[in-house]
């Protein structure tokens, strides 16, 4: 009995031992190697060099991404597409409009790590966060506001906007850009570490077996377009590079992609690379919302722009890996300021 006691009390020590971070030195050859082409290819959040915004930008623009007036029949407001609840999206192949029975004609991406995209929208018409906020509110089909002027005296009607707007930009006040300048500010702040970001920082605990092995995404070809921080977000790429992607997602309607906006031929079926980061809790998948499981994604993605036939095991080794990218933010960034 005293044997079996002293053994009892070992177990946390020998379980602590086993989970301990080990240092380079400490590594497998394997293990060494697997964490420094992840390293060569990825890099975690804490790279990122991008100046902190001002909090009381910040607080203004999480009060301005949550209010339904920055819509005209009030009726939506940048949470309903983009909800904090839901790691930046609304889980719906498309996203509805502030008039009822309008839907937008492309899947609402996350905006959480979209600070760190090249460029925003599955077209990349806008380079920056705050081009982005100005689109939806004034695009009919979205927010449904009619024009900046609208707006900005709805705004100034409010006496707690009219506070916030002078703390955070002085005399300048209320201005169309400034509300997405704020909500930029506010959107920057949406970037929490996951788990890869602590396995790429050395960190080799941090990763399950199934996961590591999951890292085979390196020799399967997708980092072509999914490396970096962002793990995609920085390039255009054309869906299909091997076949026509409807036959594969059975999409409703043959989206042209960037064509729409350049009418160069060269350019059909070419769309922004998404990042990869929550993609566990972003579903539907692709620009239309066509898939709704991460495992059949990933066979299509294989099918399509690598032409690699993966095992049901390799995809399922992959999709774990992927789920090491999740990542929720703070209880506080889910509360909306107006309950």
């Amino acid at each position: 009995m005293k044997r079996i006691f002293i053994l009892i009390l070992l177990l946390p020590l020998i379980s602590c031992k086993n989970n301990e971070k080990k240092t380079l030195d400490e590594l497998d050859e394997n293990e060494y190697q697997l964490l420094t082409d992840a390293q060569t290819f990825f890099q975690p959040l804490s790279t990122v060099e991008m100046e902190e915004p001002d909090s009381n930008e910040v607080k203004l623009g999480k009060h301005l991404f949550y209010d339904t007036r920055l819509s005209g029949e009030g009726n939506i407001s940048c949470n309903s597409c983009h909800n904090m609840e839901t790691f930046g999206v609304d889980n719906k192949r498309f996203s509805p409009g502030d008039v009822e029975g309008t839907f937008g004609n492309r899947n609402s991406p996350t905006v959480l790590y979209a600070a760190l995209h090249k460029m925003q929208f599955w077209d990349g018409r806008a380079e920056t966060l705050e081009e982005q906020a100005m689109g939806p509110i004034l695009n009919p089909v979205e927010h449904n506001i009619k024009d900046e002027e609208q707006l900005v005296n709805r705004l100034k009607e409010v006496e707690l906007y009219r506070e916030m707007f002078s703390k955070a930009y002085g005399e300048e006040g209320i201005t169309f850009q400034n509300v997405a300048n704020a909500i930029g500010a506010f959107e920057k702040t949406l970037m929490p570490e996951s788990r890869f970001d602590r396995y790429l920082e050395g960190d080799e605990t941090a990763l399950n077996e199934r996961e590591k092995r999951g890292l085979g995404f390196i020799d399967a070809g997708c980092i072509t377009c999914h490396s970096g921080v962002a793990m995609g977000g920085q390039m255009f790429q054309k869906f299909g590079l091997y076949e026509d992607y409807w036959k594969h997602t059975e999409s409703e309607t043959i989206d042209l992609g960037l064509y729409e906006i350049s009418q160069n031929e060269m350019e059909k079926y070419f769309f922004k690379v998404p990042g990869l980061r929550n993609i566990e809790h972003t579903y539907p998948y692709f620009h239309d919302g066509s898939v709704e499981s991460l495992h059949r994604a990933v066979e299509i993605m294989a099918e399509l722009q690598t032409a690699n036939d993966l095992s049901e095991s390799e995809v399922d080794d992959i999709v774990a890996y992927l789920k090491s990218l999740s990542a929720d933010v703070r209880e506080e960034v889910k509360q909306s300021p107006f309950e």
